[in-house]
């Protein structure tokens, strides 16, 4: 059954799929505010939460329950959005743990199929990780995770997966969110950058931008990049995948075909590469953050600057 997954990437080369266009639910512009800094941060967390309130009643008014339940749930009192917009497949860039005083930060990066009607999916891997960071944390180490669900993720089945498109698309907004942390958390937190599947492509894109700590792969199709060099960054670069992991069997290969970019290139996890392979149990593709798990526990390390306590494949 793994190579099934893979034989239907192979076929969206050949024979191009596309599911049918969601219908258009309308929804307020974003709020429009100046970067956030420790001291306003209440602020940007408020203007967000009514913008989603009020996409929630639109949507509920156009008929869509599903996303005005969606919305509605990021309205609500104690969510900490540092960025919403409910147009189209939606965007939302939220915080768990106070942002202002973390010594850690975990920016964590989505891969295909997530949106703001699958974002309860996306939120509770931020959870599972934040849970375990709280747990592991030194005393008076402060820590936070930022879900950044700041692009347009590509369809699983589709051939926008296949090609860096959506990435190179996604790349300078990332770039930004890390550029502004500092603002928020002071110069001195660490910052690492959780990347899943295609969230990888994202995080090569965005590797080069301002300086991280930590870069982790997990789940990667590849990175559109040789090797590590190649990211052109000063961060530790870490890569893991399951041993259930259909990812696996997708060929890392790179051609152009008609003028496009197919592929992304050398397996993260392969010594080529250069990365720092860490174990990650026998978990599938979506078992990453999966509390108890090896990889969890592994991630949580990276995050806290635990290197040496990290179990490697």
């Amino acid at each position: 059954m793994r190579a099934l997954p893979a034989a239907v990437v192979v076929t969206a080369i050949v024979l191009p799929l596309s599911a049918a266009a969601r219908p258009v639910v309308p929804a307020p512009p974003p709020a429009r505010l100046a970067p956030a800094t420790a001291a306003t941060l209440a602020g940007t967390y408020a203007a967000h939460r009514a913008n989603a309130e009020e996409a929630s009643r639109m949507a509920a008014a156009h008929g869509d329950d599903r996303r005005a339940a969606a919305d509605r749930a990021l309205a609500a009192p104690g969510r900490q959005l540092l960025a919403f917009d409910g147009r189209g497949s939606g965007r939302a860039v939220e915080v768990l743990g106070d942002l202002a005083r973390a010594d850690r930060v975990a920016v964590l990066v989505p891969g295909s199929d997530t949106s703001l009607d699958t974002y309860g999916r996306f939120r509770a891997t931020a959870t599972a990780l934040y849970d375990r960071l709280v747990h592991e944390a030194p005393p008076g180490t402060g820590v936070a995770v930022v879900a950044w669900l700041g692009y347009e993720t590509p369809g699983t089945v589709s051939t926008a997966v296949l090609t860096p498109d959506r990435a190179d698309e996604a790349a300078p907004e990332l770039r930004e969110l890390i550029r502004q942390l500092p603002l928020i958390t002071g110069p001195g937190s660490h910052v690492a950058l959780l990347c899943h599947s295609y969230g990888s492509v994202v995080c090569a894109r965005a590797a080069s931008g301002p300086a991280v700590d930590d870069i982790v792969l997990i789940g990667s199709p590849g990175t559109g990049a040789k090797d590590v060099t190649a990211l052109r960054t000063t961060a530790r670069v870490w890569a893991a995948r399951g041993e259930d992991d259909w990812i696996a069997d997708v060929p890392h290969a790179r051609a152009e075909l008609l003028g496009v970019t197919v592929g992304f290139g050398t397996d993260p996890v392969s010594p080529q590469f250069g990365a720092r392979v860490f174990a990650a149990g026998d978990g599938g593709h979506g078992d990453y953050f999966r509390p108890g798990s090896v990889s969890l526990a592994n991630l949580a390390r990276i995050v806290l600057g635990e290197q040496a306590e990290v179990s490697r494949a």
